[in-house]
């Protein structure tokens, strides 16, 4: 490659060789060191963006489909384009491509397609009829050396993330081909075997200095170079000697040797910048939904009503039937025993009575229920039957006018609280209040 930007002068030629048997170089490395390399991605698949140290390549992968070859209908196609723009390089006119351009695109298409490293076999869709055409496209942004081994790492890296549309045969005669949206199914990676990876040596003096990754200056100074295209396994795949002085056999062997070790650091760097690509752009693809916020559970405060006996009967269905009615038995007993002056027998009969655990409802199913009142006035005439037996006779008829008069009352006050019944149940005298008035009307008729 002629360079017309910059000329050296014969003390820059110097200086640079002089250097170099130092084992030193312009830019501070030693002579098998690469430049930095830096390796980025675009938006869509398929698209990648170099820089070995100035030197500055975009990459980018197309695919569409094509009538395959005659002499190979069962295998795609896949071609290198190499477009060298004045703004990287004033030596670089516009138009057609001159011959550093074709030679670039020569040496890299020699070792992905010579080599086999991309799969041709699956690009086939219909043996014959259709098949996949891969193009690589390959813009030189800025010239600052070694564009071959620049070029070659991007076009690697643009088709390792390159994604294809998924396709499928059908129809009538089963050769209609139909190619589906990326958003109804998946794009399918390539098929990539190995990475070929493009070592480019220079030369100077007697062939017998060498460095590898020249920059733009070594290259104008140099004396020839030679391009060795290995894979991480340590195969050869393609070398490339570009005129200028011959080279010995076992300089040659030890350029392989490095270029070897050289490759297989380099893969490992496309293999993780690939790798990284992927991960980020499968993580923007998962959609994540909102977490969800906690929820306010408002409880209402409940508040206790004191109830008549009267509301309590009618709400049955809300406690036990059962519980309901032992516990207004017991209540009633308690009434029964803190206001009359029953003895220890009568007391006995009575929680026999109350303390019932059936009511009316359920012996009896056509029964709406017996009120309180009425059932106290049940017991209390069983109360005055009881006493009017223990008393003497002479005490009979002024007894049973008291047990009238009560029942009487009871029966007046109809649906009373259970305040007022307990008072009345409460009322009735005992037998020596009823045989006083005997005694003094006996005094009397003396």
């Amino acid at each position: 490659m002629e360079h017309l930007r910059w000329r050296p002068s014969v003390n820059e030629r110097e200086f640079i060789e002089s250097a170099l048997q130092s084992d030193l170089r312009v830019d501070g490395r030693h002579s098998f060191d690469f430049r930095k390399l830096k390796i980025s991605f675009g938006r869509e698949d398929g698209s990648s963006e170099v820089q070995l140290g100035e030197t500055h390549v975009l990459g980018y992968v197309t695919a569409q489909l094509v009538q395959p070859y005659r002499d190979r209908p069962n295998e795609g196609t896949l071609a290198i384009f190499t477009e060298f723009s004045p703004m990287a390089d004033p030596a670089f006119e516009p138009g057609r491509p001159g011959e550093s351009a074709i030679e670039l695109g020569r040496v890299i298409d020699r070792g992905l397609r010579e080599s086999r490293a991309v799969d041709m076999e699956s690009l086939c869709v219909v043996a014959g009829k259709h098949v996949w055409s891969v193009r690589v496209d390959l813009h030189i942004l800025d010239n600052g050396g070694n564009l071959i081994d620049a070029a070659n790492i991007a076009a690697l890296a643009a088709l390792s993330t390159f994604r294809r549309p998924e396709c499928t045969v059908g129809g009538d005669d089963g050769q209609q081909v139909i190619v589906h949206d990326p958003e109804v199914r998946d794009p399918l990676p390539l098929t990539i075997h190995h990475m070929p990876i493009a070592v480019t040596f220079a030369y100077f003096g007697e062939g017998n200095i060498v460095v590898v990754d020249p920059t733009y200056k070594e290259e104008a100074v140099m004396g020839g170079r030679m391009t060795a295209t290995i894979n991480s396994n340590g195969d050869i795949c393609a070398i490339q000697k570009a005129g200028g002085e011959g080279v010995m056999s076992s300089v040659v062997m030890q350029c392989l040797r490095i270029a070897s070790v050289k490759a297989a650091d380099i893969t490992s760097k496309i293999k993780k910048a690939v790798d990284s690509y992927t991960t980020e752009k499968a993580l923007k693809k998962v959609k994540r939904l909102p977490a969800s916020l906690p929820q306010k559970v408002i409880v209402t405060d409940v508040t206790m009503e004191d109830k008549g006996d009267d509301e309590l009967e009618t709400q049955t269905v809300k406690t036990p039937r059962d519980a309901q009615e032992k516990s207004k038995g017991d209540e009633d007993h308690q009434n029964i025993r803190g206001n009359s002056p029953l003895t220890g027998d009568r007391i006995a009969k009575h929680k026999q009575t109350s303390t019932f655990s059936g009511g009316p409802s359920n012996w009896d199913p056509y029964s709406k229920g017996v009120s309180l009142s009425s059932l106290r006035i049940s017991q209390l005439t069983d109360l005055a039957t009881m006493v009017k037996a223990s008393s003497h006779e002479d005490a009979q008829p002024m007894l049973t006018e008291s047990a009238n008069a009560e029942v009487k009352i009871t029966s007046s006050s109809g649906a009373a609280g259970e305040s007022e019944e307990a008072q009345e149940i409460g009322s009735p005298k005992s037998l020596k209040d009823a045989i006083k008035p005997k005694h003094k009307r006996k005094k009397n008729k003396k």
